[in-house]
């Protein structure tokens, strides 16, 4: 009677963890709800496998420090995530603790001791964008004759003008669109379950005319279907999104292969567009809303990154501090002369 009393406490956590704390408490997206419950998902299958603790025999006892060490170190060495994928499985769980803390006050301790475990460094990445030409050259691969090619320029179009997370196209409906009048914007539902209207170009919403129009997603009935369907009319998965883009980032490597690299994922759309803002002059700041950023630190990357922008940047700031007279002692012979008997 006490180990189900145990097992049901240890289930009733996590269950209140996923389904109510996260969603309801926290305000956290779907997305984040399921790669925390994936998580707990490999976190179950290591205890089943590798500890011989089936999920039946699960106690939330059975969480101490140790054990989740050897849980991410499992991960590392048996699954081949890295130490950034490590640090969100760590997160993930560090976030479940916080919560039991307040639910089982009588494992504080423990619960300390594993909130005490690390994260570990990862290497600083390099970025991947697309410069204005290559971007261009891209979007001019889709067959717009065909409707499934208008569908794809439009997907990638748009993901590029808003600079929209993958996740954030795919949930995208007709009724997320604002193109009608003017100022042209579509809202876009990202991380931390907040939205940001991003303004769109005439260009961009004459193309969305032109695909929703033959698609019938101008139709008021089709509101809520998904802006972006695949050939059974749900949800294209990130795999499917990846694919077009993968496509067409194929074909306009073998036609110039300096402008487009044979490899390019979809976050690097989104990379291209803040580049170019960045480029444009836009200050951090905006550009951190744009993206949906919480933090101008995370935008500072790109900044970092882009060496024509630091250039410029130090450039302009020796501009008020370069003497344009000449100096008085310039062409003067007798001060010279004095100059060098100082000297002497």
């Amino acid at each position: 009677m006490i180990a189900m009393k145990q097992v049901s406490d240890f289930a009733r956590l996590l269950s209140g963890f996923l389904n109510n704390y996260l969603p309801h408490e926290k305000g956290v997206s779907i997305n984040t709800v399921k790669s925390y419950s994936y998580t707990f998902i490999l976190f179950i299958k290591y205890m089943h496998v590798i500890r011989n603790v089936p999920v039946t025999r699960l106690l939330f006892t059975h969480l101490n420090r140790d054990l989740v060490t050897d849980f991410l170190d499992w991960l590392q060495r048996e699954r081949g995530c890295g130490e950034a994928t490590r640090n969100q499985r760590l997160a993930a769980i560090s976030s479940f603790i916080k919560y039991a803390e307040y639910m089982i006050p009588s494992h504080l301790f423990d619960c300390h001791q594993i909130l005490s475990i690390p994260a570990k460094k990862t290497k600083s990445k390099v970025l991947n964008y697309l410069n204005i030409d290559g971007m261009k050259l891209l979007l001019l691969q889709p067959d717009t004759q065909r409707s499934k090619g208008l569908r794809n320029l439009a997907l990638l179009s748009l993901m590029y003008e808003s600079a929209a997370r993958v996740q954030e196209i795919i949930d995208l409906t007709p009724s997320s669109l604002f193109i009608t009048n003017k100022p042209y914007r579509v809202i876009l539902h990202g991380k931390g379950n907040k939205y940001r209207p991003i303004p769109l170009p005439d260009k961009q919403v004459g193309l969305l005319r032109q695909y929703m129009t033959l698609s019938g997603l101008l139709n008021r009935e089709n509101a809520q279907k998904p802006l972006f369907p695949n050939y059974q009319g749900q949800k294209m998965t990130r795999n499917g999104v990846n694919n077009i883009l993968v496509k067409y980032v194929k074909m306009a490597n073998e036609k110039n292969p300096s402008l487009v690299p044979n490899h390019l994922s979809c976050h690097d759309l989104r990379h291209s567009k803040a580049m170019h803002l960045l480029e444009s002059k836009v200050e951090l700041i905006h550009i951190r809303d744009f993206l949906g950023h919480k933090s101008v630190l995370t935008t500072e990357i790109y900044a970092r990154m882009n060496p024509k922008f630091t250039f410029e940047a130090v450039k302009n700031a020796y501009k008020n501090i370069t003497v344009d007279n000449i100096p008085i002692w310039k062409g003067n012979n007798e001060l010279m002369v004095m100059l060098k008997n100082l000297t002497k």
